[in-house]
């Protein structure tokens, strides 16, 4: 049996993969080195994530008091919890060893770094991982290129798949 997409089983719910992924970040940003974060969640986050609802477009990571943190990623209610719901846009906090929120830290205080969430999904063991860059702004004539480009290797591609007849 292949894998879908997302490896969801006949219940719906995501064992691992890929749950939300930030496609605009690499058009907006020029990401240099990424790592991986673990998340800390509550359970009632865990169970919406598997539903594969999560939105990580519009949130960045900021290192506050020694910790690493994701501001502004939108996890839904679970509908089935009862009263013991998550808040959908509260700070989450990342977990990354001390020498690597050293290294970000130190990439953040320099001019136009910011830390930028690129794809939130389960690993193989089941766990939440958060895989984040660092990021430097592009500015408009950058953009330009960076579709130009994508545009163009789509038209050639297109050219070689109808065997370079024009």
């Amino acid at each position: 049996m292949a894998a879908s997409k997302n490896d969801k089983s006949k219940s719906g719910w995501i064992s691992h993969g890929q749950v939300a992924e930030n496609r605009r970040a690499r058009f907006d940003y020029e990401i240099g080195e990424t790592i991986e974060a673990g998340i800390v969640l509550t359970g009632t986050e865990v169970k919406s994530l598997r539903l594969g609802k999560a939105q990580i477009a519009e949130s960045y990571a900021s290192p506050e008091r020694g910790e690493l943190w994701l501001i502004n990623s939108h996890i839904p209610e679970y509908l089935q919890a009862n009263r013991f719901n998550h808040e959908e846009k509260r700070p989450r906090k990342l977990l990354v060893s001390k020498k690597q929120l050293a290294k970000l830290d130190q990439e953040v205080a320099r001019a136009g770094n910011t830390i930028v969430p690129l794809k939130l999904f389960f690993n193989d063991q089941g766990k939440a991982k958060l895989l984040i860059g660092v990021g430097k702004g592009k500015k408009n004539y950058d953009k330009r290129a960076t579709a130009r480009d994508r545009d163009w290797n789509r038209d050639k591609a297109r050219i070689m798949k109808e065997g370079g007849r024009g």
